[in-house]
């Protein structure tokens, strides 16, 4: 089986413009992921993906490997299915990519690897991880998506709301009658279907809740879900770098 690793990286960021490129103890945030991405003993090969120049020599400056891409992306699903056709183009087989957020630089290599190990069988269509939601906070947080997953392991729903909703408990009480879930943002594709759901007109659930992967299940494509118990943690604002501080 043969897995890349692709790590979308844009300039724009509406909330946090370069922030592949701000400085975390002297390295830029996108070299922090890539290293601790080339760590998964699952992948062949890291690639980072980007639409700006800067982040390009800012890769090949700390000797990563990078590919350059449109700037017309909607996704980093959709610059992950470029980038791996400029590979496939090169000759370079995959027979699954690794969709890595450039904006993790704590990445726990480990849940990368749990999402590559789900393509041993041929039959995956995409991948992704779940965690057990334990505060309060978390599980009312419109910011937190939750995940629904059926008792064979594929995904039902994702919501920005909480789901279940617990008809007869009060929701100081949820946590302690009903585990949750919340969706840890890492995904896996089969590149065969990589290039299919990425064809995919936007769907009436995914404009609702703003969630791409609605679009994929409305399609009746399966999305294949493991626990991990490890957090993630995306940097979204300048702020968000503090909540880091100490820990890289």
């Amino acid at each position: 089986m043969k897995i890349t690793g692709i790590i979308p990286a844009r300039y724009a960021s509406s909330r946090f413009p370069g922030k592949a490129l701000t400085l975390i103890n002297g390295k830029p945030m996108i070299e922090w992921v890539y290293k601790q991405a080339s760590k998964a003993n699952l992948l062949q090969e890291v690639y980072v993906a980007t639409d700006d120049a800067r982040i390009q020599k800012a890769v090949e400056a700390f000797g990563g490997k990078v590919l350059l891409t449109s700037t017309n992306h909607r996704s980093g699903t959709e610059r992950c299915n470029e980038a791996a056709g400029k590979l496939q183009k090169q000759g370079i087989e995959m027979d699954a990519v690794i969709n890595i957020q450039g904006d993790e630089p704590l990445i726990n290599p480990q849940q990368i690897d749990i999402v590559a190990s789900l393509f041993s069988d041929n039959t995956i269509q995409i991948a992704s991880l779940v965690k057990k939601i334990t505060r309060s906070e978390e599980l009312f947080d419109p910011n937190v998506v939750k995940a629904i997953v059926g008792s064979k392991g594929k995904a039902i729903y994702f919501s920005r709301q909480t789901i279940p909703f617990l008809r007869d408990k009060e929701k100081g009480q949820w946590l302690e009658t009903h585990s949750f879930y919340k969706h840890i943002g890492i995904y896996g594709y089969a590149t065969r279907v990589l290039g299919e759901i990425v064809m995919l007109k936007e769907s009436p659930l995914e404009k609702a809740e703003s969630l791409e992967q609605l679009r994929w299940l409305e399609n009746g494509f399966e999305i294949t879900i493991k626990e991990t118990e490890f957090e993630s943690f995306g940097i979204d604002t300048p702020e968000d770098l503090l909540k880091i501080k100490g820990d890289i």
